[in-house]
Parts: C-alpha cells; structure tokens; sequence
C-alpha cells in the first residue's frame, strides 16, 4: 500500500510539469487570439501558393516558408477557441428563453426581440472563431501541399540515374577531381606561407599552437589505450560489486579522450592561419571522423566482449566481428574527408565525377558489411538458452537485412543509382549503430538493476530490465526515422497530429485531456487510499463495529471512491461520453452474456458485504472444504485449509449455496468422539472412565455438560459416544488426540480390552487345493451322497502328506503369550469331522 501510494505521488510530481506546460501556452494563446493579423496571413499564404504553382523555389526556401506556415496554423488553432466562454453563456441564455418559436407558437414581441438580440451577439461571437477554422484548414493544406512537394523532390533525387562508374570512360572526371583538390591544397598552402601576415600570426600563436599539439599528441596517442586498459581492469575485478558500471562509465574516455585531441588539433591547425578554404573544410572535418570512428570502434569493443560472465554475448565470434566493425569504422571516417573534399569544389562536380568518387566506398564498405550481417545471424539450433528466442530472431532479421542490403547497395552504384545506394548503405551503418547503442544501454541499466536488487545473472532475464530495453526502442524510434530520410518537419508535423487527438462526437481526445483525466483520477485514488488507510489504522479501532463490518467499510469506501475519482476525471477532462452511447450499448450485449458469471460473483461480492454472513476469521465448510475465511473480494473468498493450501471460492457458490459457518456467532461447537470395547468389559464402568477423562479437559464447557452414551451393539464391540461442548472448536483436533490417548492409557491400566474384528475361515479339500496345514490335520473329502460314510486316506499316504510339526511359537517379550492372529486358520480334525458327520446326517455336505 505505500508503494502504490508512493507510486502515485511520482506520477502526480512527475505529470504536474507536463500539464501546466500543455496548458500554459494554450492559456497565454487563447489570451492573444483575437489579435490576428489577417492581412498579413493572406499575403503569406498567397506567397506560398504562388511559389508551389511556379515550383521555381529550393527546398531551402520551401522550409522556411514551411515554418512560417506551420506558426501562423498554431495562431489560428488556438484562435478557434476564442469568446468559447462568452458563446456558451449566450448559449445557455438563448435555451432559458425556451423551444425555438414555430408558426403554430410564436414567441411574445420581448421574447422575440430578446432571442433576435441574443443571436445576433451570438453570431458575433462565432466570427473569430468561423474565421481561425477557415484560415487554419488553409493553412493546413499549404503545409500538406509543401511536405508532399519536398518528399516528391528527395525521391527524383533519390531515382536519378548518373553515369556508371564501371565505365572506364566516366574515371578522368574522377581523377581530374583528385589533381584539382590537391592542386588546390597546395596552391591555399603556398599563397599562406608567402602571406607575410600570417607567418606573423604563425609566429605569434607558436607557443600556444606546441602546447594544443603536444596535448593533443598525449591524448590522441596514449589516451584511447590507458581508457582502456582501465576499463577491462575494472571490469575483471569481481572483489567490486558493479564493476560493469563503473567500467562501462569510465569506457567511454574511449570516445571523450581522442575526439577531444581531435578538436584541439583541429584548433591547433587554424591557429597557424596558413589554412584556405579548401583545407579548412578538410580540417574541419577532423572531429567528426573522429566520432564516427572511435565511436564505433568503442561499440565493437563492448557488444563483442571476448570476456565471458559479463552479460550476453551476440555472436561465438568476437575478435571477427570486431574486425569488421573497426573497419566499418574507418569507411565512415573517410567517407566524412570524401564528403568535405568534394563539398567546396567549384563549380560543383559533374554527375560522372560524383558517382566514381562514390561508388568505391559503397563497394568496399558493403564487403565488410555483408560479413558482420553474416557473423550477426546466429545459428539455429535446439540448445539454445531459454529467453533469447527473441534476440536471436531479432539478430537474424537484422542480419538478413543487413546481408541483402550490401548486395543490392553496390549493384546500384555500379548500375548508376549513386544516390539511391549511398541512401541505403550509409543509413544501415548509422541504424547497426544506433542499434549497439540501444543493448549497450539496456545492458548498462540491467547492470544497474543486478546491484540494485542484489541479484545474479538470472536477473537479466527479469522482466523490468527487458521492459527498460524495450523503452529505450520506442525512444529510439525518432532517431531511426531521421537516419532514414526523414526530415525533423516530418516529426514535428506527426507530433502535432498527435497532440490535436481524434475527435468522437462532440468530444476529442488529445493527450492534454487524456492527462487531465489520469491527472485527476491518480489524485482521487490516492485521497481513496488515504481515507481507507486512516479508516482502517486509526478510526475504526476505536469503534465497537466488529472486524467484519470494518473490512465491509473499508471495501465500499475503497469501491465508491474509485467510482467518484472515475466520475470526476471524466467530467474535469471534458470527456462526452454521449457520443459512446451506441458503441456502449451494443457492447453491454455481449458483456451481458460473456461475463455474466464475473458479474454475478461481483453481486454476490457486494451481498456478502453487506449482509456479512460471513466474515474474514471464520471457520466455514463449503464444497466440502473447510477452512478459515482470509480475505474477502468483490469476486472471490479466499479461504485457507487445514492443509496451508488456498482456495478460491466464487462468491456465488457462497451466496447461493450451502455454506456452515463453524464460528459466526462464538467458537464453541461440539465434538462427537466415537470408542468400542470388547465384549464382557464393563459397561458402566466404561461409561464412568469416559466420563471421568473428558470431564478434566479444560476446553470442555461445564455448561453444557458432557455426555457419554452406549449407542448400540457391534458385531465386534460395545459401541460407545462421547459428546461434548468445546470453548474453541479451533482446538478440536487437540482436544480429540489428547483424550483418545488417556483413554487408551486409562483401559491399558484397567484391563479393559479394545476389540478388533475375529473371523473364523474353514477350508475343506485344502491337499487338494495345494494348502499346506499349519498343523497336520485329517483331509475329508466329502462324498457324493449325504449318508455315505467318509473315506480315509491310507495310515501311510496319511503319514507321507502329513508335513514336519512347526517349531512352537515364541513368547511374547512381556512373558504371555502371543494372542491369536484374527485371520488364524481352523484346523480341528476332531472338529472337523464331527461337523462332516453333521453336515451329512443334514444332508448338507453335498457340494459344500
């Protein structure tokens, strides 16, 4: 309960700032809506129609007067809002003066002159208003209009056909872009150095220019493998506790430590003023193929970790994918000088020069590619650990993509779509990356979760660290969108889609009303659990109420607050619901039926708290199942056996079925203990031994007093009943064990026998069934006719069948002897044929 509380107090913190930056502006623009400037909208959308009609202008151009449409939209949405508090009370004063007049029932003259006054300030009102949602679908459309012509440019340009760098005739233009550069180069280097000036700035900015080199030197040199060095000693030290974390912070000097001595050479290099236009421009770009490289480079060195217990690995080839990634890296860093090479050439380079300056690098860049796609998809097969079913697939897909990718990019360099295969490689590059990026992350806070929760390396596989790399996905979803073409107006154009809602009915649910709802709502839940909590700790304790009227209490705030914060929310976000009323009622058809058991176990639910025929601590017996009452839900009873096993009862089977309740009203209830003794014990003495020992448990109740009657006679005992009254039937099974083992002390002392069942089995022909006597024993064999006389077997056959004599019993351990086993077999012979004879003068020996 305070964590939900605490929970909820975050989200009320953390939503407050949101809200009031949704609705400050939105305030302060409803305050400037009636000052617009129509005239000076009309000539700007007048501009924009023009230029979009001559198509003359650059997407430069069609940018900024993108902007300047996209703010004169926002004006006008806000303005469509305007007098909205003036309208409604006109409004409100038009329908007090009743129905619309008919031919039939016209209004009164002050009526009509009243309601004529009213309406003409109403449509006065609406002007502004009318005016803002004109100009703003206007405006809209101009903005649709110019994003569609700027993505239809970008896929002309993406389509268009240069000459093919096969062809050995386009190679001079590229070879004549080379010796013009560095002719170029030199030409900058040479008109510097004979530039008295800048040798004298040269010379002046020498101590300063030694000291960024020497830096510079250090930190390019030495710096990437002290980083680390340290990182890979910090991270196979298993005496510190989050070793990763500290490894994976400290790691990313890797990156800082020689973009930093990139950028103080760079500032080293211009501080000698000997640098032109051209070599400025290749200068420059130092710093960004520096990030590009030991970026990747660090992202190679931490996914492709040949160290084992340190997280999940993603390929059973390290050192080669890491191979392959270093080079990627390099590709990048020259692509960054190819394109700041090319970018000051004047004028700019011919179709041909551009696609064989282009196409190498595509070339070379998807070899390697197309080996890390392979090395990245992991091979299939059943030994895989459990929970990286998904990973695996991801890495596949990726894999695959990335392997067609590098086939289809160079063949369309070489075919002469240049553009379109730089378009399709270098962002595959920048997503692998971005990607990395994403399981480093995920990795870093899963590490952060491990030391925090004290857990293993099973934790990874918990659920909040995948909903962390989850999370971090769906943020980095922009950024892919952006690597991939598309434009920062394209997200802010989806953002504003996204933020005007959709509208149903008369109501539109944007994200504003969709947070003052849940605004609203966590604080009416919270003010809910506060109450219930205050209820529950300090005012009903105090009450006389019983405990089960408490809960009921308790759980009735808790489900009409909920209720009231719902209400509440709705009403405070705006939210018509009318709109809904058909899709609600056609929905309550099938809610009726599909969950008509939920909703009667949540009546029953309410009914048991209401009437408490039961309540949490009561011992009850349902659906042959008895146990004490735990809890009690709108849904369910949750009722704990003897056993220390839960069950889930319905309430329905509560409300409408048999249920005992063992201690509703007090604890005492009877218990019925049931004792046989032999036959020839003595029965009132029995009875008095009985009574004597039940009547000295202190949990039997005096008042009633106990009882204990000869109910009848058994086939093997005298069949006694002790009933008696417990204080606490809770204690019964105690009660009953302790008394049944003074009561078989008690006979022990007394002589008195307790009786076990006693069967007498006679076998006839038992030689001839294959049974061997215990004793010997003379075999009758029965004749055919009832008077005939038995015939004897032989003195020596008899003699011979007659097995050896058993060795006599042992004695008991007690000095008597050993009682007669109740499933003993008879032997007689004198018995025996006494029965024969009769059973034949009977005449019933025949057949038995």
């Amino acid at each position: 309960m305070r964590s939900l509380r605490f929970l909820v107090l975050l989200l009320g913190l953390a939503v407050l700032p949101l809200a009031a930056g949704l609705w400050l502006p939105r305030a302060a623009a409803a305050q400037d809506a009636a000052v617009v400037d129509h005239a000076q909208w009309e000539k700007d959308a007048q501009g924009a129609e023009d230029a979009l009609a001559a198509d003359r202008v650059s997407n430069q151009a069609l940018e900024a007067l993108r902007e300047r449409i996209v703010a004169w939209r926002s004006t006008f949405g806000t303005a469509q809002n305007a007098n909205a508090a003036q309208i409604e009370t006109v409004k409100a004063q038009i329908a007090a003066l009743g129905p619309a007049p008919t031919e039939e029932k016209p209004d009164a003259p002050e009526i009509a002159g009243r309601r004529k006054a009213l309406s003409d300030q109403l449509s006065k009102l609406q002007a502004p208003g009318l005016a803002a949602v004109e100009a703003y679908s206007r405006a809209d459309g101009l903005i649709r209009q110019i994003d569609a012509r700027i993505r239809a440019r970008q896929a002309s340009e993406l389509l268009r056909l240069s000459p093919t760098p096969a062809n050995p005739a386009n190679w001079p233009a590229g070879v004549a872009v080379l010796t013009g550069g560095l002719h170029t180069l030199w030409k900058e280097a040479d008109e510097a150095w004979n530039n008295p000036a800048r040798r004298t700035e040269l010379t002046n900015n020498l101590p300063v220019i030694v000291l960024l080199l020497a830096i510079a030197g250090i930190l390019l040199v030495r710096g990437p493998d002290f980083i680390e060095r340290l990182s890979v000693r910090l991270l196979t030290r298993a005496s510190i506790r989050g070793g990763d974390i500290v490894a994976a912070v400290v790691s990313l000097g890797q990156v800082v430590v020689p973009v930093l001595g990139m950028v103080l050479l760079v500032a080293a290099i211009l501080s000698t003023g000997m640098t032109g236009m051209r070599s400025r421009a290749l200068i420059s770009a130092l710093p960004q193929a520096a990030f590009y490289f030991f970026t990747l480079r660090w992202l190679a060195s931490w996914l492709f970790r040949s160290e084992a217990g340190h997280g999940p690995t993603l390929t059973d080839r390290p050192a080669e994918a890491r191979f392959h990634v270093n080079t990627i890296a390099l590709m990048a860093a020259l692509e960054a000088f190819r394109r700041a090479f090319i970018t000051e050439v004047r004028p700019p380079l011919s179709m041909a020069a551009q696609a064989v300056w282009a196409a190498p690098f595509v070339c070379i860049l998807a070899i390697f590619l197309f080996r890390l796609g392979l090395i990245l998809r992991p091979a299939q097969g059943p030994s895989a650990p459990a929970g990286t079913e998904f990973r695996d697939k991801s890495l596949r897909l990726i894999g695959t993509a990335v392997v067609a990718i590098s086939v289809v990019a160079p063949a369309l360099a070489l075919v002469g779509y240049v553009a379109a295969a730089n378009a399709l490689i270098w962002p595959t590059v920048a997503s692998l990356g971005l990607f990395g990026l994403i399981l480093l992350l995920q990795r870093f806070a899963t590490d952060i979760y491990l030391v925090a929760t004290r857990s293993g390396e099973e934790g990874r596989e918990a659920l909040l660290p995948v909903l962390i790399g989850f999370g971090f996905a769906i943020l980095a979803l922009p950024a892919f969108a952006l690597i991939w073409g598309a434009r920062t107006a394209d997200l802010s154009e989806l953002w504003t889609r996204f933020s005007e809602g959709l509208t149903i009915g008369e109501t539109r649910l944007s994200p504003a009303v969709l947070l003052t709802f849940l605004l609203i709502f966590a604080i009416g839940y919270a003010l809910t659990r506060l109450t219930q909590g205050a209820l529950k700790s300090a005012i009903l304790p105090r009450t006389k109420l019983e405990k089960g009227v408490q809960n009921a209490l308790i759980s009735g705030l808790g489900y009409l607050g909920i209720f009231l914060a719902a209400l509440v929310a709705i009403t405070g976000a705006g939210i018509d619901l009318s709109a809904l009323g058909y899709v609600v009622g056609a929905l309550s058809v099938g809610i009726g039926f599909g969950l008509q058991n939920i909703v009667q176990n949540f009546v029953s639910g309410i009914i048991l708290l209401i009437e408490r025929p039961i309540s949490e601590g009561d011992m009850i017996e349902v659906n042959n199942q008895t146990g004490i009452v735990k809890g009690i839900s709108v849904r369910s009873t949750w009722i704990e056996t003897f056993d220390r096993t839960d069950v889930i009862v319905p309430n329905a089977d509560l409300v409408s079925g048999v249920v005992t309740n063992l201690t509703r009203r007090n604890l005492s209830g009877r218990i019925i203990i049931p004792i046989g003794v032999a036959y020839g014990s003595d029965s009132r003495k029995v009875a008095a031994i009985l009574l004597e020992l039940v009547e000295a448990q202190p949990l039997v109740a005096v008042d009633p007093a106990p009882a204990v009657h000869l109910v009848g006679f058994g086939p093997d005992s005298l069949n006694f009943e002790i009933r008696a009254i417990l204080s606490d039937v809770n204690f019964k099974m105690g009660v009953q064990t302790e008394l049944l083992h003074q009561i078989y002390q008690r006979f022990a002392a007394e002589r008195i026998e307790l009786p076990f069942p006693q069967r007498d089995i006679w076998l006839h022909n038992a030689d001839a069934a294959g049974i061997v006597s215990v004793r010997p024993k003379k075999v009758v064999v029965p004749t055919a006719a009832p008077a005939a006389a038995p015939q004897s077997t032989p003195p020596a056959a008899e003699e011979a069948a007659q097995p050896p004599a058993p060795a006599p019993a042992p004695a008991a351990a007690s000095g008597g002897t050993v009682p007669p086993d109740p499933r003993r077999i008879r032997n007689d012979p004198e018995a025996d044929e006494a029965e024969e004879a009769d059973r034949g003068e009977d005449g019933e020996g025949e057949g038995r």
